[in-house]
């Protein structure tokens, strides 16, 4: 296994694949998918992973298909040291060239096509002619160990050439979705694992986007948070100021956004549910079945089930960049334009903390219950945690639970094994949560069987009077540290 360059933060798995991949010793030419979003890191990855094995790496332009086929010879015959260019007479010889380069030499050769959607939008015919190229009847097939790579940004068109009766349908052995940085792979990437409440504010903000950090001006200064924010979010002569009104246009599968922006608004404003959304926009429920869609495809917007009612989900901006400029600097640009960054973020206060910081506490809480909480925390072996509505005739009303981590197997009961509360205040929690939360754990187990443990999460951490009560078998309070560095 080639070792992960230093310069590469974070990315562990994803090395892993990609490298896995090249060094395939098996004959033959392999095909490998990478794409996600713009801004991840995705051409970094793989020029690196072309250093490192020596192999061809050629980045697409927004251009004509006869021009990205000149720089495509041109790069080709730098990499094999010609002294006069090489000149495809089409699309037909250049793959086949291409393919054939793990003929060369004995170990697997990495080809890497970055922005793979440019060359499809010069000839549509491209997938066809690597099926022809990579199949039984094509030579690259039978000899050499080429290594193709097709990578992109644009998500849609990318899944695309592996689905229905697309012509790469079962051709690929690697299909790589680079997504933004984990919240605990950010904290380390901006160099705030010593502050983990800036790392968490920074995460609330602006997500893990690896190019955020110098989008915004690089890492807040210790005790300067808040002029990080007004001298770059929040600065309309920064990168980053209107990345929230890009990430939206750039996507080509969005074809009215203006109606988009409205789903995006009224999900960051609240509301979960599809019929909430088009209550809020005046619509019909079923006319926003597409956009809906449409945005959870581009992972803008994630669809949670409810974990103990199923058929009723519940709707959540996965993109913290978006929620934030929702939220904060589109219904505000003028007085951003007129007064600056600072007077603007003094008066959101309310709206950052309770619609940004409390409703992303609360999704780190489900991550950090799926992916890092052991099974001693949760009292089993977790595969599922959901958001959930609990009805409640003493009080008259459904109760919100922000995490319930199931065991969902098949062809075995499903328990609940922990229900959580996420707190994002600026005080410490204490005995109220916990009882309002045991409370909620008499309602669940009356529906089913079973003692949930209870899970409280907090940003500000607790009161001693709760933290005495550590000894309880039933009881996990976590807290930043342990979010960010327990289990």
């Amino acid at each position: 296994m080639i070792d992960k360059p230093d310069r590469l933060s974070g990315r562990v798995r994803e090395w892993r694949a990609v490298t896995r991949f090249a060094e395939d010793d098996e004959v033959g030419a392999h095909l490998g998918l990478v794409y996600g979003r713009r801004r991840q890191g995705k051409t970094f990855l793989l020029e690196l992973l072309a250093e490192a094995t020596g192999g061809f790496m050629f980045t697409a332009l927004q251009q004509s298909g006869p021009q990205n086929l000149r720089l495509l010879g041109d790069a080709y015959a730098a990499f094999l040291g010609l002294r006069d260019p090489v000149r495809f007479t089409g699309w037909p010889a250049a793959m086949e060239a291409l393919l054939l380069l793990g003929e060369r030499r004995a170990e697997p050769t990495v080809v890497v096509l970055d922005e793979f959607p440019f060359l499809l939008d010069g000839d549509p015919s491209l997938p066809s002619l690597l099926q022809v190229g990579i199949g039984p009847t094509g030579a690259a097939f039978r000899r050499g160990r080429t290594r193709l790579i097709l990578c992109g940004s644009a998500l849609t068109t990318m899944r695309r050439l592996l689905v229905g009766s697309a012509p790469l349908r079962g051709r690929a052995v690697l299909e790589l979705m680079l997504p933004p940085f984990g919240f605990r792979e950010a904290a380390a990437f901006w160099n705030l694992e010593s502050d983990l409440d800036t790392a968490f504010r920074v995460d609330a903000l602006i997500g893990g986007t690896p190019a955020y950090r110098a989008m915004s001006g690089g890492s807040p200064a210790p005790g300067r948070f808040d002029e990080w924010i007004a001298d770059g979010l929040l600065d309309p002569a920064s990168a980053i100021f209107r990345e929230g009104n890009v990430l939206l246009y750039e996507q080509p599968e969005v074809n009215d956004p203006a109606l988009y922006f409205s789903v995006l608004g009224a999900i960051a404003q609240g509301a979960a549910k599809r019929s909430e959304i088009a209550a809020l926009l005046e619509r019909a429920d079923s006319s926003l079945s597409h956009p809906l869609a449409v945005l959870e495809e581009l992972q803008l917007v994630g669809k949670i089930e409810d974990a103990l009612r199923p058929r009723r989900p519940v709707y959540e901006i996965r993109e913290p960049v978006i929620r934030f400029h929702q939220l904060v600097i589109r219904p505000r640009e003028a007085a951003l334009a007129a007064h600056g960054g600072s007077r603007v973020w003094r008066e959101t206060t309310d709206t950052v903390s309770s619609k940004i910081y409390g409703p992303h506490l609360e999704h780190l809480a489900r991550e950090w219950t799926l992916a890092y909480a052991s099974q001693q925390t949760l009292g089993g072996a977790a595969n599922q945690v959901r958001p959930a509505t609990v009805a409640c005739r003493e009080h008259r009303a459904g109760h919100e639970i922000d995490v319930v981590a199931q065991a969902d197997l098949p062809h075995e009961p499903v328990r609940v094994l922990a229900i959580g509360e996420a707190k994002a205040t600026e005080r410490p929690v204490g005995h109220g949560e916990l009882a309002r939360l045991e409370h909620l754990r008499d309602l669940v187990a009356a529906a089913k069987p079973g003692t949930p443990k209870l899970l409280l999460f907090s940003r500000t951490g607790f009161t001693k009077e709760l933290r005495a009560e550590t000894g309880r078998a039933d009881l996990e309070l976590i807290d930043l540290e342990r979010l960010y560095h327990g289990d």
